[in-house]
């Protein structure tokens, strides 16, 4: 997969598992997702576990923050950097 396809399934899957009151509905690859308050730390450990299930890679706890997942870009440059 590319950075845009992880990037709309990581967006589709905060949009319908996280934010499904439409909240998110306007994200974009810069929004910042943490920092900004989409993500709260139970959300985001539902998204680690979504990346985990959906691309078969392992994050580590210290890569579960605003270093290495504050935006849709960050997220997928996280699990590509992954399956190499």
């Amino acid at each position: 997969m590319n950075q845009q396809d992880i990037c709309t399934a990581v967006k589709d899957f905060i949009c319908k598992e996280i934010a499904a009151d439409g909240s998110a509905d306007d994200i974009d690859e810069k929004t910042p997702l943490i920092s900004g308050g989409i993500l709260n730390s139970l959300a985001t450990l539902q998204l680690v576990t979504f990346l985990e299930d959906t691309y078969d890679v392992s994050i580590k706890a210290r890569e579960v923050g605003i270093d290495y997942m504050d935006t849709l870009t960050d997220i997928a440059q996280l699990v590509i950097s992954k399956q190499k």
